[in-house]
């Protein structure tokens, strides 16, 4: 029997608005731009996967999809991810490394890896690895930088009584006292044994990353994250080498190359390469098995739909992220027992879409044959 052929790519922008307003030291998150991609085959089997922007981009990315990455997906065979993923990585070599292009191949690579976990009948976590059934989850939806210390103390508190691990607060305000304040509020809300993790989105300089990682320090933090513009490398080494708190870097890299300079330069601690941003499942594993090699924890940044099952995947996954987005177009909910974030076991990606609502809220459609 011959392999199935793609025949049809179908395209669609699905436009989110957070369900609670959400900001850091530089920007603010306005809205979930959807880029979902439709593979269909064919024997009639589909695959479906997607990427985000959080609210600039988004058309940028159809664009990419539906003039130059879709139509190269007619009558290939959808097996054949790898080789896909590396054809559609170089035909895009003038405008890689970057972020539209890595979001649209992330759209398209997702929906390969839940078209071959369909036909294998298998979870996309123990397709791609299967490697423990649970991890540890911590919120960041109640930690935002225009939060008052009070709306802090009290989101974390109602947290650790969910049964969350952890939460991540943003820091980042002018003033290092003001941060300091706000972090001390939390943590004698909370108490020692819940982990709290710090996200500056990029803001600072690296003295001022030294300086702010020196008074961090007292508040036995998990991590320090995104402290510096993402292109310094040797300014996150140096502050690597200084911190007592670990440096996490990762959301804004956008290729497995630019996450193996990290490594070699001992610029990070803890690696967390976003499934979309990186330019989807296939380049997200041999991050986490570069990090693994490395003795680095992996915890990816948003999508917790997906980073669930691939946190399950590898050995070297630490926590999933809980920021809930996708609960207008989809009826699957994160699966949580005891704080830990657990796989969904049903075949592909997991994800249950709504199709009904997907249409009707679609901002843009097309269909390459």
């Amino acid at each position: 029997m011959s392999a199935p052929r793609i025949t049809a790519v179908e395209l669609y922008q699905v436009d989110l608005p957070p369900p609670v307003p959400r900001s850091d030291a530089i920007q603010s998150f306005v809205t979930q731009e959807t880029p979902l991609v439709r593979v269909r085959c064919s024997d009639g089997s589909e695959g479906v996967g997607y990427s985000y922007t959080i609210g600039t981009g988004g058309s940028s990315v159809m664009a990419l999809l539906r003039d130059h990455l879709a139509p190269r997906l007619i009558g290939r065979d959808p097996s054949q991810v790898e080789a896909i993923w590396r054809d559609l990585l170089f035909a895009t070599h003038a405008t890689s490394v970057g972020a539209i292009t890595s979001l649209a191949l992330a759209a398209i690579d997702t929906a390969l890896w839940d078209w071959r976990c369909r036909r294998d009948d298998q979870p996309l976590w123990r397709a791609a690895g299967g490697a423990q059934e649970r991890v540890p989850l911590y919120t960041t939806e109640g930690g935002w930088l225009h939060l008052s210390p009070e709306e802090l103390v009290r989101e974390a508190v109602a947290a650790h009584e969910a049964g969350f691990l952890g939460a991540k607060i943003k820091v980042g305000k002018p003033r290092l006292a003001d941060d300091i304040s706000r972090l001390r509020a939390v943590r004698e809300a909370v108490g020692p044994r819940f982990e709290l993790m710090v996200d500056a989105n990029q803001c600072f300089s690296v003295g001022e990353a030294v300086r702010r990682a020196a008074a961090y320090g007292e508040l036995d933090l998990a991590w320090f994250e995104e402290p510096l513009p993402a292109e310094d490398i040797a300014g996150h080494a140096r502050l690597a080498a200084a911190s007592r708190v670990p440096v996490a870097v990762g959301e804004s890299l956008y290729s497995p190359g630019q996450f193996a300079a990290y490594v070699q330069q001992g610029a990070c601690a803890i690696v967390q390469a976003d499934v979309a941003r990186i330019g989807g499942i296939t380049p997200w594993l041999k991050v986490a098995h570069m990090a693994d090699a490395f003795s680095l924890p992996i915890c990816p940044h948003f999508l917790m739909e997906l980073h669930v099952s691939l946190c399950a995947a590898v050995p070297n996954a630490a926590w999933v992220e809980y920021i809930p987005q996708l609960d207008a177009i989809a009826d699957s909910r994160l699966r949580i027992d005891e704080g830990h974030a657990l796989p969904p076991d049903t075949p592909g990606l997991g994800i249950a879409w709504r199709w009904a609502e997907i249409e009707k809220r679609s901002v843009a459609r097309h269909t390459v044959h």
